[in-house]
């Protein structure tokens, strides 16, 4: 690149700098200490920013098992990477789309952008990278150099860009005249805003003709050729030249190469969505596969089964790792949250109540005379009582509340952004479905129990240290509802009567 064209770059003041909220992730991004609640705070000076993650955290690309309600439950459920990737995207694909004129030049390019994402995350989810957010965002910035043309040289660039009509011919064109590619220009820019060295590099070795030796820089440089197909005119001869390249660079065949057009065709309209840009028409699309279909029909047949076998011991042993993960997270006999994740979420929920000013409410639960049924009736009928209790119990709460088992008998609820009033409604409600359903049984003779609970709240009338107090003093106001004859509810406040 040319030191006159740095030096516009540098210079360039309609260009658009990012945002405020940007630049402040960008500096969480580039520290190791940064925590889930400092970034939190970050996103939540941004209204839009803040809908988009709870989006995203409930769109397909993060299926979870509940709905995500607020914006501390949807960054919890992503974790920091993500979080810091996806919401670095989101700021910096608004601030360039705001910044620049609107054409048809340039809806183009934020559709090869939105294309490009899923394929490098897709390409590389499906050579085994777990990096999935930055390739995401590497492939949405990957063509920012085109936008930085259009703006510090718009009477020289703009017909050039109209007059490719492939992304080879824009290079070609863009060296003739540049003496350099808008990768080259878009990685000085990204470097000018010091964005993350990983993105730097990938968006500089984006473009042919030399070849990543980076697995991750290849699944971002191959992104822009898979996008292609969606925007070429000539379909069936991006989809070769595309697939011909992906096989060179990743080894992939045409069976895993269509495997994931479908997952990008799949995730297209949900991610332009989150990006307010409509989805191209998926006519090609489906027209490719339907080809490839009866393509594949000749195919040897040992093959196919090779490949099928295969993938399904691949897709058996993600399923045992994803089961053993969850496993141990979770009580063995009951299907509850352990001990250990217990002070883990209450850990995050504690802070986050400290951060948001947010009251933070648990409840203490014992079950009644518990020894009796073991006594009486065996540990294994005990055992069962346990699970229809815990199965009933979270049944009986709001999505947003979290259950554990603390050992035994005792269990904990979690009750985020919640008052000590409404959680003793709502434990109390709890007590008398309990009590009204049997929990197991032996022979005819079913099995009811009752529970004492106690109930202590971080922020409405006393905060307190950390975790270990709070339990401790829930737990201390369980042992006075015991003492008070069990099968009642009480909480630490002093206006709150036992029943």
């Amino acid at each position: 690149m040319s030191p006159e064209l740095i030096t516009t770059l540098s210079l360039c003041r309609n260009l658009p700098s990012p945002p405020t909220v940007a630049m402040r992730i960008i500096q969480l991004a580039q520290d190791p200490e940064a925590d889930i609640a400092t970034v939190a705070d970050v996103i939540a000076l941004d209204t839009a920013l803040s809908a988009r993650m709870m989006r995203i955290a409930n769109s397909p690309l993060y299926a979870s098992r509940r709905r995500i309600e607020n914006l501390g439950q949807a960054l919890t459920m992503l974790g920091l990477n993500a979080t810091l990737q996806l919401a670095l995207g989101f700021s910096l694909f608004q601030a360039l789309r705001e910044g620049g004129h609107e054409s048809r030049l340039l809806e183009a390019t934020w559709r090869r952008s939105i294309l490009a994402a899923l394929a490098a995350r897709f390409l590389g989810q499906n050579c085994g990278i777990r990096r999935i957010e930055e390739l995401m965002l590497a492939g949405l910035l990957q063509d920012i150099g085109i936008l930085a043309l259009l703006q510090i040289r718009p009477d020289s660039y703009s017909p050039l860009l109209a007059t490719a009509s492939s992304n080879d011919e824009l290079l070609a064109l863009e060296r003739s005249a540049l003496d350099c590619s808008h990768a080259d220009v878009g990685a000085q820019l990204c470097d000018q805003w010091e964005l993350p060295r990983y993105l730097v590099d990938a968006i500089a070795h984006s473009e042919p003709p030399a070849e990543p030796a980076d697995l991750f820089q290849r699944c971002v440089a191959l992104s822009g050729c898979v996008a292609e197909i969606w925007l070429g005119d000539d379909a069936d001869r991006a989809r070769t030249h595309a697939l011909q390249r992906v096989h060179n660079a990743l080894g992939m065949d045409s069976a895993r190469f269509e495997a994931v057009l479908r997952q990008i065709d799949q995730m297209l309209p949900e991610l332009s969505a989150l990006f307010d840009l409509p989805p191209p028409s998926p006519a090609r699309l489906n027209y490719l596969l339907e080809h490839a279909a009866e393509l594949m029909t000749l195919r040897n047949l040992r093959e196919l089964q090779d490949a099928s076998l295969a993938r399904q011991r691949a897709d058996d042993f993600e399923a045992m790792a994803r089961q053993l993960s969850e496993q141990t997270h979770l009580d063995a006999l009951t299907g509850v949250l352990n001990r250990r994740q217990l002070h883990v979420v209450l850990e995050q929920e504690f802070n986050r109540s400290s951060q948001l000013e947010n009251p933070l409410s648990i409840a203490f639960i014992d079950l009644d005379d518990f020894k009796k049924i073991n006594d009486l009736h065996g540990h294994l009928a005990g055992d069962q009582v346990l699970q229809a209790f815990a199965e009933k119990l979270k049944g009986q709460l709001r999505s947003s509340d979290t259950v554990a088992r603390f050992g035994g008998e005792e269990f904990v609820v979690i009750f985020p952004a919640t008052t000590e009033q409404l959680a003793l409604q709502i434990v109390r409600r709890v007590l008398l479905a309990i009590a009204d359903t049997p929990m197991g049984g032996t022979g005819e003779v079913p099995l009811h129990v009752t529970f004492s609970a106690g109930i202590a709240t971080h922020g409405d009338y006393e905060r307190f240290a950390d975790v270990r107090e709070l339990l401790k003093a829930a737990d201390d106001v369980l042992y006075r509802a015991k003492a008070l004859g069990r099968n009642r509810v009480s909480a630490r406040a002093p206006h709150s009567a036992a029943c």
